[in-house]
């Protein structure tokens, strides 16, 4: 059960949250606040999972509310202004709701939020079969089997899947590598992650993978990758 209150000035888009949240089974709106401080008293001593926080309130902005916020805590932001929308997921929000919502709507923010609660608080033996990344300001859920290569750039990085999509995420190559199994992904160059599963050959310090696609083995990986291939 994901715990959660809700912020907003407005008491009737309090309400719809309120509503909305009694038919999410995995859900426990456990309180709501029309003022930032409050609220903020309110967390220091009943920290929640999770912060349905309005952008625009008067006193305090919600965007620099949650800045402000001790602990790391998953919040969906709801505002009736899109242009907040960009600062709002730079601060790694799950979602962004843009008033009025459907339910459909708000499903679709709390399964999200609920599918990265499970991720995070996931046993370190349990069996790793999702990576979440940012993309596009979306917090997007990547299926391990899917991924063919990771491609790193300057700043930003392509996670090719299986299927032909591409997904852009503002990331560097160390720290996708940090979410993805040690077991089933390795570095072979500067510029290139792979699944050791769709390796088909190596030849002349090429990689062949499912597909047809060559990944080239960069001089400093070549000894950790053959250590590896190898067993």
């Amino acid at each position: 059960m994901i715990s959660a209150i809700a912020i907003d000035d407005e008491p009737l888009a309090l309400e719809i949250l309120e509503s909305f949240c009694e038919q999410v089974d995995f859900l426990k709106l456990e309180k709501t606040f029309t003022q930032t401080a409050e609220a903020r008293k309110h967390l220091e001593s009943y920290p929640v999972d999770l912060l349905f926080l309005d952008i625009n309130m008067p006193a305090v902005s919600g965007i620099e509310f949650y800045k402000g916020l001790p602990q790391q805590t998953m919040v969906i932001f709801t505002t009736a202004h899109a242009q907040y929308a960009v600062e709002g997921f730079e601060l790694s929000a799950v979602d962004y709701l843009l008033k009025p919502y459907s339910l459909e709507r708000f499903t679709a923010a709390v399964t999200k939020a609920r599918d990265y609660f499970n991720y995070l608080h996931q046993q370190p033996s349990a069996i790793e079969k999702h990576v979440f990344v940012r993309s596009e300001y979306n917090l997007v859920k990547i299926a391990l089997a899917e991924i063919g290569y990771v491609e790193g750039f300057a700043d930003y990085l392509k996670i090719n899947l299986d299927n032909g999509k591409t997904i852009l995420s503002r990331m560097t190559m160390k720290g996708i590598a940090s979410k993805l199994p040690a077991k089933e992904f390795i570095r072979v160059h500067r510029s290139f992650i792979v699944p050791l599963s769709k390796i088909e050959s190596v030849r002349n310090k090429i990689i062949l993978l499912k597909g047809g696609k060559e990944i080239p083995i960069g001089v400093s990986y070549e000894d950790d990758f053959m250590k590896v291939f190898g067993n």
